[in-house]
C-alpha cells in the first residue's frame, strides 16, 4: 500500500528552515497524512548544524504525532554542486552529501534524495554551464565515493529527475544507475518533473524496482515553465495511469506531495487540498 506523505517545503517557512518540525508533524497528521519528508537546510531543526543527539529528537516528534519520516531531501545541491566545474565546491558538496546520509540514518528514513549534478540551473540564468560529458564523470565519481557509506549506514542514494539537464530521460536515469550494480543507488522518481519532455508513466515502468522513493506534483504541458507546476489534479498528469505503473512495478513506499510554492494567501489550505487529492489519486475515498 502506498504510503501518503507530504514534504515539509509545502509548510510556510519550511523552504528556509524556520518551520519547527514538530509542528510540521503534528499538521500533516492532522491533515490525513502518513508520513512527512524532512528537509536538510542550512539552518532549522534538520540542518547542516543536526546531529546524532538532535536527530533523536525529531524522531520522537514524528512518532508523538504518529508520522512515520518517509525520507530526506536536500536542496543545498544547487548551490554546491557535486559536478561544479570549481574542485572546491564539489568537496563542500560531497561534504553535505555525507551529512546528509548520516541524517538520514539517524532518522531512520530510508533514502535520502541527490540531486547528482547540473549542467545548468534552470532558475538562475547566472549560474555556470557545465559541459554534460564533465557532468557525467563527475556525477559517477561522487557516487562511486558515497556509495560505501550509503551501505555501511543502509541509507539508498535515490537520484532525482530535476531540471538539470543531466540524465533527462528513463533509459539514461536507468543506465546510470545500473551502471554502480547496487542496492544502495536508485532513483526518486519525480512525476511532475517528468512531464516537462516525457510520460511518468513511461518512467516508472522503464525504472521498475530501482525506484526508491516518488515526489507528487503536477503540471500544465502548455505553460512549459515552472510556473506550470499546480495544484495535484490540476495539471496534465494521468495519474490512474500513473498509480497504474507503481502497482505494476511494485512498488509500495511513500508518495510524497512536493507542493511549491505555497498558495500566497492561506497557506494551510494548500496541506488540505493536498490531502482530498491524494485521497482521490491513491483511491482512499
Amino acid at each position: 500500500m502506498l504510503v501518503k506523505s507530504i514534504s515539509y517545503w509545502s509548510f510556510p517557512g519550511g523552504l528556509d528552515g524556520s518551520k519547527p518540525v514538530a509542528e510540521a508533524f503534528e499538521e500533516a497528521k492532522k491533515a490525513g497524512f502518513d508520513a512527512v519528508e524532512v528537509c536538510l537546510s542550512e539552518k532549522g531543526d534538520v540542518s547542516l548544524e543536526t546531529t546524532e543527539k538532535s536527530a533523536k529528537a525529531v524522531v520522537q516528534a514524528a512518532a508523538d504525532a504518529g508520522v512515520e519520516i518517509a525520507s530526506v531531501a536536500c536542496g543545498l545541491f544547487w548551490g554546491k554542486s557535486l559536478t561544479d566545474n570549481d574542485e572546491p565546491v564539489r568537496r563542500e558538496a560531497i561534504a553535505i552529501a555525507r551529512h546528509l546520509i548520516n541524517v538520514g540514518a539517524w532518522l531512520n528514513a530510508g533514502a535520502v534524495l541527490i540531486i547528482p549534478g547540473a549542467v545548468d540551473v534552470f532558475f538562475d540564468p547566472t549560474a555556470q554551464v557545465v559541459d554534460y560529458h564533465s557532468v557525467l564523470e563527475r556525477a559517477e565519481s561522487a557516487i562511486a565515493a558515497l556509495l560505501p557509506q550509503a551501505e555501511e549506514t543502509q541509507i539508498a542514494l535515490a537520484i532525482e529527475n530535476v531540471w538539470n539537464k543531466f540524465l533527462v530521460g528513463p533509459y539514461e536515469m536507468r543506465e546510470f544507475i545500473d551502471h554502480f550494480d547496487s542496492p544502495w543507488l536508485g532513483a526518486y522518481f519525480d512525476v511532475g518533473n517528468a512531464m516537462l519532455t516525457g510520460y511518468p508513466e513511461h518512467w516508472i515502468r522503464m525504472l521498475g524496482r530501482r525506484i526508491k522513493r516518488v515526489h507528487f506534483k503536477d503540471f500544465r504541458r502548455a505553460v512549459g515553465t515552472v510556473e506550470g507546476f499546480v495544484d495535484l489534479l490540476s495539471g496534465d498528469v494521468n495519474w490512474p495511469e500513473v498509480v497504474r505503473a507503481l502497482n505494476e512495478i511494485g512498488y509500495d513506499g511513500p508518495v510524497t506531495a512536493e507542493m511549491i510554492p505555497i498558495y500566497k494567501y492561506y497557506p494551510e489550505v494548500l496541506i488540505a487540498n493536498t490531502s482530498q487529492a491524494m485521497d482521490a489519486i491513491l483511491g482512499r475515498k
